[in-house]
């Protein structure tokens, strides 16, 4: 600002003075209180070019006329701060821009694991006869996966190429059948119930094989249970699951916990049993094992062999999986790509 007289600074307090009062009054918006606030209020706004201009002044005007450029800041820092905080109250109150009429907006909706599903319908389905629920821990020990199944010291699932062992005596479950003992040692007959769950096995990873997968066990113990009740179920079951229209028949087996024992096949619901690359050009799948429940396991968990019967069963989830969605590599299941993932 050019040399100034203590009588033309006195002018421009007042003329500033009255514009102040005139552009506070403008004040509507947050932009306008910002706008106000940068023309009289920063560094090189007309507050400030003031004071500057003050220094031009005779050493005893200085005084008087700092005081009243003072007075003249505070007013204006005090309009200002009332105009901003009476901006912020009226947005506040405003209505909303929102029209909350509006339909919402549709989120992508995941789906479950063609797996998931699977296990789903197999409990729906044991469930819906009757069976309950149970489950049991992943990491077990000897005792409840091997021995008090009946399997012998030396039999070859207790080798390392079969197990995964996390030490002598504690491993990765390799079947669901620990929570056929653990469920018998603590209730019971008549017990109706199946396992579902995830287990463990120590072979070569392909597409037709992998290191983890899941089982759905089954157990029915009460006196007087037969060899026909085992069948019945089985064929309900694979009847409610595969189709109305499918063939069937049983096969003598070997499992150490049953005796005796047998696995069923169904025939391929693929090729309708004409033969295929799925059905190794046989016409049947094979979909799960069984058999009546071994006395030496009832005498394990403490119960009376001679006045209990009872059947076990069990299947693999992700090879059914597999089948019924017509995919040729069970190692899809577990990489979690989305891609795959989206088409089920």
């Amino acid at each position: 600002m050019a040399q100034i007289t203590a009588q033309s600074l006195h002018t421009a307090i007042y003329v500033l003075r009255e514009e102040l009062a005139g552009a506070v009054a403008a004040v509507a918006t947050q932009a306008d209180a910002e706008a106000f606030r940068i023309t009289f209020l920063s560094r090189n706004g007309k507050v400030a070019s003031l004071f500057e201009a003050m220094k031009s002044l005779p050493g005893p005007d200085k005084p008087v006329f700092g005081k009243k450029l003072n007075e003249l800041k505070h007013y204006a820092e005090g309009i200002f701060a009332e105009a901003a905080a009476r901006v912020e109250s009226a947005a506040a109150a405003a209505p909303s821009q929102v029209d909350l009429t509006l339909p919402g907006r549709t989120l992508p909706a995941g789906s479950l694991h063609p797996v998931t599903q699977t296990l789903n319908e197999i409990k729906s389905i044991f469930v819906a006869m009757g069976f309950d629920i149970a489950n049991g821990p992943e990491i077990e020990d000897d005792y409840h996966n091997f021995e008090a199944l009946n399997f012998h010291p030396n039999h070859p699932a207790r080798d390392m190429q079969d197990t995964f062992f996390v030490s002598k005596d504690v491993l990765l479950r390799t079947h669901t059948s620990p929570v056929q003992i653990r469920t018998m040692k603590k209730q019971q007959p008549p017990i109706r119930t199946i396992m579902p769950g995830r287990v463990y096995r120590n072979e070569a990873i392909s597409a037709r094989s992998y290191c983890t997968f899941h089982q759905v066990e089954g157990l029915f113990v009460d006196k007087h249970v037969s060899f026909s009740e085992l069948k019945g179920t089985l064929v309900a079951f694979a009847k409610q699951f595969y189709g109305n229209d499918i063939k069937y028949k049983f096969r003598p087996s070997y499992f150490p916990f049953t005796e005796p024992s047998l696995e069923m096949d169904i025939s391929c619901f693929l090729c309708k049993g004409k033969g295929c690359r799925i059905c190794k050009q046989s016409g049947w799948l094979e979909v799960l094992g069984a058999g009546m429940v071994h006395p030496n396991v009832f005498r394990n968990v403490g119960i009376d062999p001679e006045e209990f019967t009872g059947y076990a069963f069990g299947m693999g989830v992700d090879r059914t999986a597999l089948l019924r969605h017509g995919i040729n590599d069970i190692r899809l299941l577990f990489e979690n790509d989305v891609r795959f993932l989206r088409q089920f």
